[in-house]
Formats: structure tokens, sequence, C-alpha cells
């Protein structure tokens, strides 16, 4: 594939190679939930043809978090039938690693062993360094004389380089029983991305059948429980990785992913989750500590400060991307008619966190500053809305269907933490921040206003792009209207109670491609023909973009 990074620096030349929310939870948990012994739930995990082939690359394989000078690489091997997703069987396996620059392999740059074990789920990562800058590579895995397909990934440029151009593909809350990945197909076949970005639920935590579509199930995962222990955790990664559709993305680009809460459990904090009910379900401790491990033996993310999702990636002298982690300090969400919320006690980010955030913020030299952000920024203001859309937006939010002003969860829970982070990009003249948001379901384009309630008058201090979800409920399937219907009443009253968002779409599944060059950022929206069809089609929506230094989105009419 043609490079497209077009880069007037040395230093990055191939050549030199530097070494919705969720139905409310039920009120009686079984405490056999918990220690459910997996037979069944675990071999369905896994394609009947595990049963005649091993060892066998049944899960794909992937890159992630690229690096100028290297990349991580990912696989999981099924030694033997009986070694499926979280049953801990299975013996030790070496599974070898081969990195070259061409697709047939025939120039090879790098390969190695390593071994794949039990106590790792039979999961193994690769961080390869000593590559070139801006430069694709493909590579497999190979184990017991059995070859992997090979899959393409690619480095970020040099950090000095000038580049002119950057394109990612963007997505969030992609539930298995609502529908099929068809987002990812379309991502796939595109061809042109740099890397992708999974801002979160890239799992679902619930049962099968708690949270389907329109009250569906489409194709049931596994397990059939809620997932809570370890095995579990493993047992429901090891089905999404199962999708041909993630593994056709996860083979053309590298992901760069983080977390939200249905990564461990609905509305997850630092102590507790909503769907989590302590003791029945044993510790928040002990499941959070399960859901983290099972998240980076799955995953190629490189476990970042104090062993969760929050890190900094550099796309030469274009683009920096903050990465949050906004489960892991958090203080739990506040009462939705409480002035907990303004707190100043109480963090989405914890302290540590945010000052990491703001000192990047700060220090970085970049045209673009990037913020891969799990729950909106913007400010939403709910309560000028009529009680039939109230209702269906408290559910899909997970809050009380009574009396709604706001959604705790997102930052509007939390407004000491937004205030002093505006606020500092404001004294300090830091501009072109974006941030790149999933978790509501819904497709939104908004300034981030240093006071919503004079906007447009005041200031504004950045810029959001909110992505839809990939399967999981929107408005419009809550209340079970035909797509569309919904957001032509909804989208016009929230616009006039919210004047810093220039457009949301609250019915529609789909993805994001942004864009970047010097001059602006560029968010196209794409939505599916139908998410519970395997052969969903996917249209261009809508174009919005910030241009450098305006902290103010617009609309454009043409996707890049």
């Amino acid at each position: 594939m043609t490079s497209r990074y077009r880069s007037s620096d040395p230093a990055a030349s191939p050549a030199e190679r530097p070494d919705w929310r969720s139905p409310r939870r039920r009120s009686v948990v079984k405490a056999a939930a918990a220690t459910a012994v997996l037979a069944g739930p675990l071999a369905a995990a896994l394609p009947a043809r595990a049963a005649t082939e091993a060892p066998a690359f049944l899960h794909g394989l992937a890159s992630g978090d690229p690096l100028p000078d290297g990349i991580l690489l990912w696989t999981r091997v099924t030694p033997t039938a009986e070694a499926t997703p979280g049953s801990g069987l299975g013996p030790d396996t070496e599974v070898g690693w081969t990195v070259a620059t061409d697709k047939a392999l025939t120039n090879v740059v790098a390969k190695g062993s390593l071994t794949a074990t039990a106590a790792s789920d039979h999961t193994v990562k690769a961080d390869i360094r000593g590559l070139a800058p801006a430069t694709d590579y493909w590579f497999r895995f190979s184990a017991g004389g059995t070859d992997s397909p090979v899959a393409r990934a690619r480095t970020a440029p040099a950090a000095d380089a000038s580049v002119s151009g950057l394109r990612f593909g963007v997505v969030s809350c992609a539930n298995w029983e609502a529908g099929y990945f068809s987002s990812y197909r379309h991502l796939a076949a595109r061809g042109d991305l740099d890397a992708w970005l999974h801002l979160g639920d890239y799992i679902y935590e619930y049962k099968s059948g708690e949270y389907g579509t329109r009250g569906t199930v489409v194709r049931p995962h596994a397990p059939a429980n809620e997932i809570i222990t370890l095995a579990d955790y493993r047992t429901r990664h090891g089905k999404y990785k199962t999708d041909p559709d993630l593994q056709a993305l996860h083979a053309k680009a590298p992901v760069i992913a983080i977390w939200d809460d249905h990564e461990f459990a609905n509305d997850a904090w630092s102590g507790g989750a909503e769907n989590h009910t302590e003791g029945a379900e044993g510790t928040w401790s002990a499941r959070q500590a399960a859901a983290k491990q099972a998240y980076f033996e799955w995953m190629p993310v490189r476990p970042a400060i104090a062993g969760t999702t929050y890190r900094r990636l550099r796309f030469g002298r274009l683009a920096d991307l903050s990465l949050l982690d906004l489960r892991s300090f958090r203080s739990q969400q506040a009462a939705t008619a409480s002035g907990a919320v303004d707190d100043p006690d109480r963090t989405i980010t914890g302290r540590a966190q945010l000052d990491w955030l703001k000192a990047g913020l700060k220090a970085s030299d970049t045209t673009w500053r990037l913020v891969g952000n799990s729950v909106m920024i913007s400010p939403f203001a709910i309560g000028s809305l009529s009680a039939d859309l109230l209702k269906p937006l408290a559910k899909l939010l997970g809050l009380p269907q009574e009396g709604i002003a706001l959604n705790t969860d997102q930052w509007d829970g939390y407004t000491d933490d937004r205030r002093e982070l505006l606020a500092h990009l404001r004294t300090n003249a830091i501009r072109n921040t974006v941030f790149l948001t999933g978790d509501i379901h819904m497709a939104w384009a908004n300034d981030v206003p240093v006071n919503a309630g004079t906007y447009p008058l005041s200031a504004s201090a950045a810029t959001e792009f909110v992505v839809t979800s990939v399967t999981s409920d929107n408005l419009d399937d809550l209340v079970k209207v035909p797509e569309g219907t919904v957001s032509a009443l909804a989208a016009p009253v929230i616009q006039l109670a919210n004047r810093h968002v220039h457009w949301v779409d609250t019915d529609r599944h789909g993805y994001g491609v942004l864009d970047i060059t010097a001059d602006r950022a560029q968010m196209d929206y794409y939505v599916l023909s139908d998410r519970t069809t395997t052969t969903a089609t996917a249209s261009w929506a809508r174009s919005y973009r910030t241009r450098s230094g305006t902290q103010k989105v617009e609309r454009t009419y043409d996707p890049v």
C-alpha cells in the first residue's frame, strides 16, 4: 500500500531505522452466577472447527499502539481442542512471529518466538522495536507447523517528521448480541487507515438477552451468564475475537484502544459499578482485576501508568494523542438531582491523570492535540426535552427515568475536573484540542464551551467529535420506531437547549473517519443500513471539521 505519510524530513525515510446504558440492575442476583462452572459456554466461544484443528489461530491476529520504531503484535493460539478461552487448559506452546516489509514475507526484518501458556490464556504479545517510521509491515505467527494468516501493521512517523496527513477509523460500543460488526468490515475495506481508535465498550458484560437489540438477541454471545470471573471475561473476549469483520479490521491496521465501563460492568467507578452486586458477585476489586487482566491479555494495548489505559502516542509534528482511563480512578456517580456534581473533591480522572493530561497538553508542540475520551465532555442539558423523549433517553443512559436533569456518568457529573481542564486550555492558550468520544450511542459534533450557559457569547476551549455505536441500542431502538423518527424530534430540541451542539443523530449506527491535516481536523460520519444483517451497507451521513486556531466546529459537505 502506498504510504499516506508525505514527509519532507529525511528522518522519516523508510531507509532509516531507529533502534446505554443498561437496563437497571435486577433486584435479585443469584450467588451461583459468580461461580458458574463453564463447560458448554467455553466451547461456544470457538468455531466448530476448533475440535479438529490444533494448534490453530482461531481468534485472528492484531497490531496496536504504533510507535515510530515499533509496533505491538498480538495473537491467541489454540494448542489443543480443549484449550478454549477461559478454560485454563492446554500445554505450553512455542509461538513464532515474523515481520517483513512485503506481504509475501520474503524481506524479513525481524523474527522471534514466545511461549503461550494457560496462565495468559494462550495469548501472546510481541513488542517489536527497531523498525522504520511511517512504514507498512506485514506479520504472521506460527505454532506446531501451523501458520496464521498474514496481517498488516504500520509504524508511526518519526517524532520530528513533517506529516501532511493522518487518517483514523473511529468506533465505540460494539454489543455482540445487538447485531453484526459491519462497521469494522467497511473500515477494513477502505485500505487507507493509518490506525483505528476504539473508544471503549469493545465487549459487553451482560448475561445473554439482557442487552440485545430492540428487546431481542440477534446472535448469542458466550458465556451465557453475566461475566464476573477471570474465566468469564476471557471467554467473552474470545467470543468477540471470532467475529470475521473484527478480525478483518485488526488484520488491516493497528488499533489504539481505551476501555470504558462495559469492559468491566455498567457505570463502573473506582469502587464498584451499577451492574455489580457486592458479595453475591464477589468483591469489586477482584472483578475489576479479572477484567483488567483479561483485557490486557486479549487486546494489543500496552499497559500504561498504574496498569491502566491512559498513555500518549505521537504522530510526527502533526498530532499527538492522549488516551484517557475514565473508570479506574473516578468517584462514584452523583445522584442526578444533587449538587454533588460540582463537588471539587469528586473526580472523573483522578488527580494524577488530570495533572498528566494538563502537562501533556501544555508541553505539546504538535499542530493538533487529540484526546481519546470515553464519555462526552461537552455539557448536555437534558431537562428541556419532552417527557416522551426523556424516558427513553434516561433508559439509554441508565439513569432514573423521573426527574432526569443531566447524565452524571459523563463529565457533566464531575464539573470541577472539567472546569479545571478547560480553564487550563484557555489560560495557557492551548489551541487545536479535539476530544474524540464514544459511549453515548449517538453521533455529535460539538464546541466545548467554557460556559455553556452563556454560549456562544462565551469562548469555546476545544471541539469534540462523538461517534455513534457500532451496534448498541440508541433512541429509536428503545422506543421501537423507524430509524430517524426520534432524531427528527429530539435533535432540534437538544440543539436549542445546547447552543454548542452543531449536530446530533440519536438513532443510527456506524463509525467515523477522522482525517487530519495542518489546516483542519475533519470527522466523516458513516451509518449502516441494518445492524442485524451480515451484509449491511454503509453510507456517508455528514461531515464536520474544526479549522486550525478556531476551537469551533463547522459543517463541510464532502467526505475526505
